[in-house]
């Protein structure tokens, strides 16, 4: 069979791979299919008619999604010479069909690219170029930047777009039948995922079909209490992994189903939590704050777990989320290079203000910047290893950054308490030294979100020539921002001082309109230097 060995072929060199555990029930066949585990399997063991995705015109069965699976893998194998090791950008809202091609792709063989729907024509040639992108599923609503990607890109070759307007639906008419999915190696190249961008140029990073079973045995199967009659669902795009995973490949893992909100923000998670009776949310602290001040005007009854990743999540939205709706979010941190969330902990045993612990399967430790492990109480940098790891696209040097005598280094500085929880404090290159004082912004952000004036805010060190740095904060009102009354920002200085130590208050502080962040919700702090 004709196959395209790009990835195999860019994979960084093997001395430079992390140690992957592959331990039960990390232990995988030699040859499996993502896409056959997570929706053949369940069709053959009777589940074909069970609801997997509910949306606004209605619910498709796991049967109805491998139908239109197969409709797609047909249009992309023999309209679009799709071979094996093709990669394919997806590139759209979260939508069944979008969830339908994804795994088309993967079960024909190829590699999905998803990327986010508001990425712009520059941003979408990067990851062509990079990913060398010759095929492209796209929907309607984001086609005007695709066709000026294909416009600065001469390897986008074969390319159908889906939704109002589109072509793609009238060529999945003309094929009916089954599609039989081809049979992969457990590290064959399944998708590739693009960092978000939080400190610039986005990373390309490779997972193997066996690291999607892998996430799925991991995080949900050891922090959550998933049942076969739960209803999933979330912000995050599927081109974000924490996404893909939250409200698409877990809840197929399980037997369950998914609903992706018909309109974006904070109105349309609640409605889609309300109408479909949800279970299970998966997104941002930044949304669990948006939510808050309008839970009363709908029906959470069904709500019975919350899961929190993408930033860190303070304690303030935590207890306020707790008082609000009975239920404890459930925190954790993850990576685009390890795929999905590797430090958590199940509700009953959650810290707020603590990530938690190392998930099954997950080593996890603080160490210094030789990696000697640090005493508990003391800041350090996190390594991780387990079941999933970083392998970045043609990227040495990047690599040989992240990945350290077989550790992952996700870039994040923490300290562990005496009981083995994992305290986030900033990511490394966000911390802020201060007169010889290594304040972590994250602490004082915890301490402003306290005041009943701040709605959102952003701490960072700027340049100061007698302290090296200091702390700077910048503030989003209640109000809606616009000028302060009185001398708020000497009381917010004031206010920081009386809850931690003097040293750590904010020296300077910005009232701004929005706070910059990524289309994943993720603060970008590197744009908060860029305005001071």
């Amino acid at each position: 069979m004709l196959t395209d060995s790009f990835a195999r072929d860019h994979l960084p060199p093997r001395e430079l791979w992390p140690e992957m555990h592959a331990d039960p029930p990390f232990d995988y066949p030699a040859r499996l299919n993502a896409g056959v585990e997570l929706l053949d399997r369940q069709i053959d063991a009777g589940l074909g008619e069970r609801a997997l995705i509910h949306f606004e015109g209605g619910t498709w069965t796991y049967a109805d999604f491998r139908r239109r699976s197969d409709q797609v893998a047909h249009v992309l194998v023999h309209d679009m010479g799709l071979v094996p090791g093709n990669r394919v950008l997806l590139h759209g809202p979260n939508t069944p069909l979008m969830a339908a091609a994804w795994f088309a792709v993967v079960r024909a063989g190829g590699i999905a690219v998803a990327t986010m729907p508001l990425l712009r024509a520059a941003e979408l040639t990067y990851t062509v170029e990079k990913a060398r992108i010759t095929h492209a599923l796209c929907h309607m609503s984001c086609r005007e930047e695709l066709d000026r990607t294909m416009g600065a890109s001469s390897l986008l070759e074969h390319v159908r777009y889906f939704g109002e307007g589109g072509d793609m639906e009238s060529a999945m008419v003309g094929h009916a039948g089954a599609f039989e999915p081809v049979d992969t190696a457990a590290d064959d190249v399944a998708l590739i995922a693009f960092t978000s961008g939080t400190t610039g140029k986005a990373k390309a990073t490779m997972h193997f079909h066996r690291d999607v079973l892998a996430i799925c045995d991991a995080f949900p199967a050891s922090c959550q209490d998933v049942r076969p009659d739960d209803v999933f669902t979330g912000t995050p795009p599927l081109a974000f992994t924490f996404g893909l995973g939250g409200i698409l490949l877990f809840p197929m893992r399980f037997g369950a189903a998914t609903v992706f909100p018909a309109k974006p923000g904070p109105d349309g998670l609640l409605d889609a939590i309300s109408r479909f009776h949800v279970t299970t949310c998966y997104t941002s602290p930044t949304a669990y704050r948006a939510m808050m001040g309008k839970l009363g005007d709908h029906d959470l009854g069904s709500l019975r777990e919350c899961i929190s990743a993408g930033e860190p999540l303070p304690a303030p939205t935590s207890d306020a989320w707790f008082d609000e709706t009975g239920i404890r979010i459930i925190d954790g941190i993850g990576s685009t290079e390890m795929l999905h969330i590797f430090l958590s902990a199940p509700v009953a045993e959650q810290h707020p203000g603590a990530t938690g612990k190392p998930m099954p399967g997950y080593e996890a430790r603080v160490v210094d910047r030789d990696g000697n492990e640090v005493p508990a109480g003391t800041v350090g940098l996190l390594a991780v290893r387990g079941p999933t790891g970083c392998r970045y696209l043609d990227d040495v040097e990047r690599q040989r950054d992240y990945v350290r005598h077989g550790w992952n280094y996700p870039g994040d500085a923490y300290m562990v308490d005496e009981e083995g929880y994992f305290h986030y404090q900033a990511r490394t290159d966000d911390l802020i030294i201060s007169g010889g004082y290594n304040i972590a912004g994250l602490e004082i952000e915890s301490v402003l979100l306290r005041h009943p004036a701040v709605a959102e805010c952003g701490v960072v060190g700027v340049p100061d020539p007698d302290r090296g740095q200091i702390v700077k904060a910048f503030v989003v009102l209640r109000d809606g921002g616009g000028a302060p009354a009185g001398d708020l920002a000497r009381e917010l200085q004031d206010f920081v001082k009386q809850e931690i130590a003097p040293y750590k208050y904010p020296r300077a502080i910005a009232f701004i309109d929005a706070l910059p962040r990524t289309q994943t919700g993720k603060l970008q702090r590197f744009r908060l230097r860029d305005l001071d």
